[in-house]
């Protein structure tokens, strides 16, 4: 039996656009955007700190 929800990832060099392409040629529908920031730990003046420097974009999506 194949599964019914599935969660994909927006690679590296991939717009969203192309990402929600991969989704429906798979056979799915997005019903979920998340979005969550990766963040670097930086040392800037003997102090630590975290700095943002990318998001990273996931849909959820089931079958259709």
């Amino acid at each position: 039996m194949a599964k019914n929800k599935q969660t994909f990832y927006v690679e590296e060099e991939e717009t969203v656009e192309e990402c929600l392409a991969r989704i429906t040629a798979e056979g799915f529908m997005p019903v979920r955007r998340m979005e969550k920031p990766v963040f670097e730990e930086r040392t800037i003046n003997g102090e630590v700190q975290y700095v943002p420097v990318r998001q990273e974009i996931s849909f959820e999506a089931k079958r259709k």
